[in-house]
């Protein structure tokens, strides 16, 4: 897709954009958690991982030059939904924790590794700062009961 960009000006900019974005969510979840009912923030943090991750697995369909990227993608879609999924219905730190591992498929194998052959570098380099700001929102929130945690929602 895109070529890895050796301006640090255009790293910084999309870093920001993605920090951004990643606290415009965590102020909707928190809204909605705080004012609504905590299972609907969780659920759109938890839609919206299901979602990050399986935007790999659409570049890999889309230009991966092999099968096996488009299998690898679909491992990581199902591991962070579960995590996903796990922090809806349980503890919201594993949610916490579905969000803070992502960044590391995002730079480790779309951003340095053999993965930036078909995904876009700003997609890998925006989630490094929005999954990580939506992490530590979902820490704070829940550790300094911010929002009401209610330990299991169904």
């Amino acid at each position: 897709m895109d070529s890895i960009p050796v301006d640090p000006a255009s790293i910084r900019a999309v870093l920001i954009e993605g920090a951004a974005g990643g606290a415009g969510l965590a102020v909707v979840a928190f809204l909605l958690s705080r004012f609504a009912d905590d299972f609907i923030g969780r659920a759109l943090l938890a839609i919206v991982l299901i979602a990050a991750a399986g935007a790999y697995l659409g570049f890999a369909f889309q230009s991966a030059p092999d099968r096996s990227w488009m299998l690898l993608e679909l491992l990581q879609a199902v591991a962070f939904g579960s995590l996903a999924l796990v922090g809806l219905r349980g503890s919201p730190y594993w949610l916490a924790l579905g969000w803070a591992l992502h960044p590391v498929w995002d730079v480790g194998l779309h951003f340095l590794g053999p993965g930036e052959r078909f995904a876009p570098w700003t997609y890998a380099i925006a989630c490094l700062s929005f999954d990580l700001v939506v992490a530590l929102y979902i820490v704070l929130a829940y550790r300094f009961d911010l929002v009401r945690w209610r330990s299991s929602v169904w």
